[in-house]
């Protein structure tokens, strides 16, 4: 290239970069520091590879983004912005993406093109910034297959529970949002990949809907979608969520490939389940097809012994974390401890390993002990937990209500009327109970003392029927 001369010319120097750089960055970045005026094709070229190919140095494309702007005859194009949004998004670099916005206004204006908004669309997601991501999209003309998935990724990966746990009524809008945009997508003719179900079927496992879930998978099978483990991840949890134990266990069956993450998922099914046994056992089948488990194999695992009383089995699984695989336990994995110690009634083990463990409990472990001291009557440590919960979640009802509940089971009507009253000091309100109900294919919400559904004359004269026997 140097004797022919094409190292003058720019796509060449573009191509070598490019290759150079997958193979050895320090001599791309020597290459590079050899030409005399590098165009913003070729800043570009080096910086979507820095931010694609060496995640590790996302330190050396904002050096270069920076003598971009510091070159006074060169400015930043539409190429320029989305592959260093990309890298935004993980910390420590998330509190440049803000900043790259504003200079994406200031250098494109208001008119930038369909590729940089979804890249700031992205970059807003993966933040959690759901409005902002949203709002984005909704600016997009036409979206692309790659658009969609992102928006829908966003709102189910927000109104995910992390697992089996109770959703809020706030998550179960977020779910169904995601299939009312899924809805829109098919309006739009742009054809669903594997990503839209993945989002589609999350949404519906959240939301207990069986029906919108088994149209996805029968979906998944008519337009010859690959059945991967992330698709069939998702469907084995939205059945074990929907209470149909038999379709996920099938579905497990008939995988192709399974990896932890479907494991986790049916394991969770069982757990939830009271099946603790049959979580064990396929707990050890993991370790037969020499799979390793993680951070979430070992919680829902221990979750199954909290449910069926394997105490024993639960904390030699909560030790084996640190002594046979090496790994840290988290605060998540002592919650889990101090859940299947006081379901057991060994109150004071669980309070110990509370004093005890290496990092600051959180509201979710204190609420697990709270919630053992009302069942098993002992006050003292409830007070305790309670204080700490007061200090974590000053505004969250449902301490205050466990407490007075277990003051009312052994007839101290003083301290009852003393936690209401710190809750009405305080301005702390018992939020309504709520409800989702799947009937004939529709979803349908409930809150308690709530009359604003259109059926509600049928529902309450049915009540009366039923009350009257």
């Amino acid at each position: 290239m140097i004797t022919s001369g094409l190292s003058l010319h720019t796509y060449p120097l573009s191509r070598l970069l490019l290759f150079s750089s997958t193979l050895d960055l320090s001599y791309a970045l020597t290459v590079f520091n050899q030409i005399p005026n590098p165009t913003i094709f070729l800043f570009n070229t080096l910086i979507s590879s820095l931010t694609t190919r060496h995640k590790n140095q996302t330190h050396v494309a904002f050096s270069l983004y920076s003598r971009v702007l510091g070159n006074g005859t060169l400015k930043p194009n539409a190429f320029t912005y989305p592959s260093l949004l990309k890298a935004c998004g993980s910390r420590p670099w998330v509190r440049h993406g803000r900043a790259l916005h504003a200079h994406i206004l200031k250098f494109l204006g208001f008119e930038y093109d369909g590729f940089v908004q979804a890249a700031l669309l992205n970059f807003y997601a993966n933040c959690g910034k759901l409005g902002l991501a949203r709002y984005l999209f909704d600016e997009i003309i036409e979206p692309d297959l790659a658009t969609w998935n992102s928006i829908l990724s966003a709102y189910a990966h927000s109104a995910s529970t992390g697992g089996f746990g109770r959703i809020s009524s706030e998550d179960a809008s977020l779910s169904v949002e995601v299939l009312d945009l899924f809805c829109e997508m098919q309006k739009s003719q742009v054809r669903p990949s594997e990503v839209t179900l993945v989002a589609l079927i999350s949404a519906c496992a959240d939301l207990g809907a069986f029906s919108q879930g088994s149209w996805a998978h029968a979906y998944v099978v008519k337009s010859h979608l690959s059945l991967n483990r992330y698709v069939g991840t998702a469907l084995i949890e939205m059945y074990s969520k929907c209470g149909r134990l038999d379709l996920a266990l099938q579905l497990f069956d008939q995988l192709p490939q399974r990896d932890t993450l479907c494991y986790n998922a049916l394991i969770g099914g069982f757990a939830i389940h009271g099946y603790g046994h049959r979580a064990l056992e396929l707990y050890q089948r993991m370790h037969v097809q020499r799979l390793f488990p993680d951070d979430v194999t070992f919680l829902v695992t221990m979750c199954a012994c909290s449910h069926v009383g394997l105490v024993e089995e639960g904390c030699k699984i909560f030790e084996s974390i640190k002594e046979i695989y090496g790994m840290e336990p988290t605060v998540e994995h002592y919650g889990c401890l101090v859940d299947l110690l006081g379901r057991a009634g060994r109150l004071l083990e669980a309070a110990e390993k509370v004093r005890t463990m290496p990092m600051k409990p959180n509201a979710v472990l204190w609420r697990s002990l709270l919630g053992a001291a009302r069942i098993y009557g002992n006050l003292e440590i409830g007070e305790v937990a309670l204080k700490h919960l007061i200090e974590l979640e000053p505004e969250t009802s449902g301490n205050y209500v466990l407490l007075s509940n277990m003051y009312a089971s052994i007839d101290r009507w003083e301290d009852v009327k003393r936690v209401r009253e710190s809750m009405k000091d305080l301005g702390v309100n018992k939020a309504p109970g709520s409800s989702l109900v799947e009937v004939n294919d529709a979803l349908h919400e409930f809150l308690m003392g709530d009359k604003t559904h259109p059926c509600t004359e049928q529902i309450y004269l049915k009540l009366e029927e039923v009350i009257e026997g």
